[in-house]
């Protein structure tokens, strides 16, 4: 045996032990969970310290292009534009030449590829062996292209479970939101000889922001309100269940004015909001002796009473609370119902439901509904409502929360 092939077997073996051990120190960080930092660090040195590499960058590819890895280069690399410079690479390639006067000054390209689609892009710059001028083999570049493929593979599974614990960790907290909605609304409402109330909701998604209360507060006095906060999701929730929790603490410990409730209940939604959401509000007070309705719409949809031909808006009150830091006005309506008036509260995902030609269902065809089957107990007539609201929207779906809030007062 020759002493030059000794030689290159002795090559052979250090080279392959040298594979074998940074696959090794690689693999047993990943394994290990170590940050991306580390990873990186470990790759660096390879590349670095162990291969000679003095000038390289690695891009990477998450949500976008950016560099995952960069040792001694100091230029504008912001010029490399990936798509049109190097997505055209799919092997590992020398450049001899490049209109990218910075991809010029690169040696070396060593794309990453997973089923067609591009992971990362190395470019190397200054290969050779330490002390030597040569160039490396490909053999060697093959071993830094899997060396980079484990590196980018990993790297990205990591970021996919923070992703997954990120969604399973807001899966819980819909859950928990959901089922504190459902505490938003009242569990029983009456239905009897003087009045009868019922109410029906669906979220667009998990959780919503409607939000109705029928709360009594005196032997035939009863206050009833609807809401709606803009936005959706959880904060939107939260915002809510802050803003019944106040609604539901005033009228247990005191009795208020309308205007006064209104100017407090501001104050909340800016303090609680601040200035990024508002709530469209509907609030009324019923004394049933006197059969007077005293009420405030802040710039909710105008519920309605109607005896089954005759229909009034409510109309009267104020701005959305939340919009500026004081109520410029607060106009305080009030009505006195006869005898076997209906009033119907809903939000605006009842009458901003469109159909399949962009048609809104619209206040007129709620009210026609109401009319038209007005014998129909509250419950009834709220699971019809909502019938006709499926076949309005077809195939579609829900584009908001939809809520319908019915009392009837005999």
């Amino acid at each position: 045996m020759t002493e030059r092939l000794i030689k290159d077997l002795e090559h052979q073996i250090k080279m392959k032990d040298f594979k074998l051990n940074s696959l090794l120190e690689i693999t047993t960080a990943i394994n290990l969970n170590q940050e991306v930092e580390h990873l990186i660090r470990i790759y660096e040195f390879i590349l670095k310290e162990q291969l000679g590499f003095d000038r390289f960058v690695l891009f990477n590819h998450q949500t976008e292009w950016d560099i995952l890895s960069k040792v001694g280069f100091k230029g504008r690399l912001k010029e490399i534009n990936i798509e049109r410079d190097l997505k055209r690479f799919k092997e590992i390639t020398v450049i001899e030449s490049s209109h990218s006067t910075v991809l010029s000054e690169f040696d070396i390209i060593i794309p990453v590829f997973h089923k067609e689609k591009p992971l990362a892009y190395l470019l190397i710059s200054g290969i050779r062996r330490p002390n030597q001028k040569d160039l490396y083999g490909f053999s060697y570049m093959s071993f830094v292209q899997t060396l980079t493929n484990i590196i980018v593979v990993a790297i990205e599974n990591k970021r996919m479970a923070k992703i997954s614990l990120k969604q399973e960790r807001l899966k819980k907290e819909l859950e928990v939101a959901s089922e504190m909605q459902k505490l938003l609304f009242p569990s029983d409402l009456p239905s009897d000889r003087s009045l009868d109330v019922s109410a029906k909701y669906k979220p667009r998604h998990q959780v919503g922001g409607d939000y109705y209360d029928f709360i009594p507060i005196a032997e035939d006095e009863y206050i009833i309100c609807i809401a709606d906060v803009s936005g959706k999701g959880i904060s939107a929730a939260m915002l809510m269940a802050n803003f019944q929790a106040t609604i539901r603490t005033l009228f247990n410990y005191q009795r208020f004015e309308m205007d006064f409730l209104m100017e407090e209940l501001n104050k909340k939604v800016n303090k609680t909001a601040k200035g990024e959401k508002f709530i469209t509000f509907f609030i009324a007070h019923f004394n049933n002796s006197t059969r007077e309705l005293v009420y405030v719409n802040a710039g909710h949809n105008h519920p309605f009473i109607t005896n089954g031909r005759k229909v009034e808006f409510l109309d009267q009150g104020c701005i959305g609370l939340g919009m500026l830091d004081e109520l410029p006005f607060i106009n305080v309506g009030k009505q006195t119902l006869g005898p076997n008036t209906t009033l119907v509260l809903y939000t605006d995902g009842v009458v901003e439901l469109e159909n399949e030609t962009g048609d809104f269902f619209g206040a007129e065809r709620l009210i026609k509904l109401v009319n038209s089957y007005y014998p129909l107990k509250m419950e009834d007539m709220n699971n019809l409502i909502f019938s006709k609201l499926d076949e309005w929207k077809g195939p579609l779906p829900l584009v908001d929360d939809t809520a319908i809030f019915s009392c009837r007062f005999f």
